[in-house]
Formats: C-alpha cells, structure tokens, sequence
C-alpha cells in the first residue's frame, strides 16, 4: 500500500507511522527525498483543504501549550480529529530540535484522535518551520478537521503564521492592557482574537486590558479602512475575551467564537479567497527561496562573491552594482556583467 494510502486512510498505528515518515522526508533536504515528497504532496491535495487552520501565537510564558491542550480536549469531547503543529525552537549548540511540548501537552499527546508534531524551526525566518505548511497538507489529508499552528514567541511568525491559517489568535496576559506600547502594532492588526490568559489570576488588570485593547483593535481596523465600520455585520471583527486555559474556563466560549468566525467569512466568500491568496503566496515564497539557494551555489557568482563582498564593505564599489554584476553572472548574462 503507498503512503498516500495510509495517510487517507482509516485512521490507528499505521495511519499515524505514515504521518510521521511523510512529515519527515517533507524536512529533508535532500535533492531525491525532495522528489518523492512532491509526488506525495501532488497525490494527498486532492484530500486537503477541509480542515480549519488555526494560528496560535503570544510570548513566552503566555500559556500557549496549556491553551492548546484544553483546547484540543475539548475538541476531541465534541468529536473532531485535532493536530497540532508546534515549531520547537533550535538549539543553537546542537541544531537538534528542543521539542518540549509533547511533555507540555502531555494529556493530549496520549489520546489516538490527536496528532503532536514538534518540528525544529532550523532558524527560518520568523520560527516558523519552513515546511509546516506542507505538514499541515498531510493532517489534512489523514482527516484531521482541526489543525491548530503554534508558533515560537513573538516578532515576525506572526506574520508567517498569519499567512498559512484561517482564523489568527493572539495570547496576551492580563497586564497587556497597562501598556499598549509594548504590543506591536503590526502583531495586533494581523489577529482575529484576542485572548486574555490567566485572567482568573487578576480579574480586574484582565478587564482593563480587555478594554484597552477592544479599543486599540478597532482603531487599527478603521484606520485606513472605513469598510470596516463596526455596524458592517456581514464582515467579522476582532474581537477580545478573557479565558483561564488551565481551568478550561472559556474555552467553549472561545469556540463560539471561532465557528462564528467561519460561519461569516465563508459567507462573504473571504475564507476562500484568503486560503487562494495564501497559495499563491506561498508558491512565490518557495520561487524566491529557491532561487536564493541556486543563487548562492552557482560557481560563477561563488567565484566573484568574496571580492564584490569586500568591495562594497571598503566602499569601493556601491551595494546597488555589485548586486547587478552578481545578478548578471548568474544569468550568464556577460554583456552586462
């Protein structure tokens, strides 16, 4: 039986080995394994995109994994398949992968109808694994109706995790609200929701921040986009609530919330215009990173690089030219060159 067919097929022990030697040839780098796991990806697509893709994000100590876990159990209760995507921070001595949240999410982890796959971020940009959106493709395709993304900290996997999910939920802890300036603008204009985490922990600083942030939300989402206008109910709007995930305390609030989400933007046709966008984004972003590897492979540049390099560091010769000449030898464009 192929791999594609153990993927799709009846979920158990084979099913999730399949998985998890899919995911692994999709991380390596090596030219043939790179070959079978296109033709993976090109047999399972037929079997993806029924899922709903949610991004999880907040900084360290928020409560992610906790979240994640009350989350998924509660899912599982009300009878969906849930995977969950955890990009693992690298360690910097070894390279190997941290993998700490299977030990985090440890009651999740043992039940058959969810799936934990820690990935190493390997230092892509933003800690997001570069090969978690095809991973995603393979949940989908085992018939994992829920994938849930959570990212490493905060800073630019927001935007990365923003551009491979439906719904984009942000963790902030009660005292987010004191200080606005700390939340970058960029991350809160990116969110769907908002949560609130611990609020249980200081009811009061969780209220005030809820406020604060309501407020900053619908600033951000008029600004520049007068569409947007509040009394629009045929468009969703951010919204922001309190939840306490290691009392599973709104968490089925939470959810209401996310199926009315999908509820509207399927609706307005946005839900698949977004997962149309994203596709093609990501094709672009895998052109622009593969031309990047051939180009700094391609002898005729490895053959000038160093000198043009310490051309420009003397200021000899300007940033702008060399970048012509080196684009010029790649091409084997020599006229220019």
């Amino acid at each position: 039986m192929s791999a594609a067919a153990l993927i799709t097929g009846q979920p158990g022990p084979a099913q999730r080995r399949a998985m998890a030697k899919a995911i692994t040839l999709l991380e390596s780098t090596r030219l043939d394994h790179r070959e079978q796991a296109d033709a993976l990806l090109t047999e399972l697509l037929p079997h993806t995109g029924r899922s709903l893709r949610l991004g999880i994000s907040g900084v360290p100590g928020v409560g992610k994994s906790t979240f994640i876990e009350a989350l998924g159990l509660f899912l599982i209760a009300r009878g969906h398949r849930v995977a969950v995507l955890a990009v693992d921070p690298s360690s910097s001595v070894s390279g190997g992968s941290i993998l700490g949240d299977k030990t985090r999410m440890e009651r999740l982890s043992m039940d058959e109808r969810a799936y934990i796959r820690p990935s190493p971020s390997s230092g892509t940009l933003g800690g997001v694994a570069e090969k978690t959106r095809e991973a995603l493709l393979v949940c989908e395709a085992a018939g994992y109706d829920i994938v849930i993304i959570e990212t490493v900290g905060v800073g630019q996997s927001e935007i990365a995790v923003a551009g491979m999910t439906d719904m984009y939920c942000l963790l902030q802890l009660p005292n987010a609200g004191d200080d606005l300036q700390a939340i970058k603008k960029g991350v809160m204009e990116l969110a769907d929701l908002v949560l609130i985490n611990k609020a249980d922990l200081d009811r009061a600083a969780a209220t005030r921040a809820q406020a604060q942030i309501a407020s900053s939300l619908r600033l951000y989402g008029l600004h520049g986009h007068p569409e947007h206008a509040h009394h629009d109910k045929s468009i969703w709007h951010p919204q922001v609530m309190p939840l306490s995930a290691l009392k599973a305390d709104g968490i089925e609030a939470f959810w209401g919330q996310v199926e009315r989400f999908r509820e509207i933007q399927q609706a307005n046709g946005r839900f698949a215009a977004k997962r149309q966008q994203q596709a093609q984004a990501w094709m672009w972003e895998r052109i622009h990173a593969g031309l990047r590897e051939q180009f700094s492979q391609a002898p005729a540049v490895r053959a000038i690089l160093a000198e043009t390099t310490a051309q420009v560091l003397r200021g000899t010769l300007a940033a702008s030219t060399a970048a012509r000449l080196l684009l010029h030898k790649f091409s084997g464009d020599e006229h220019h060159a």
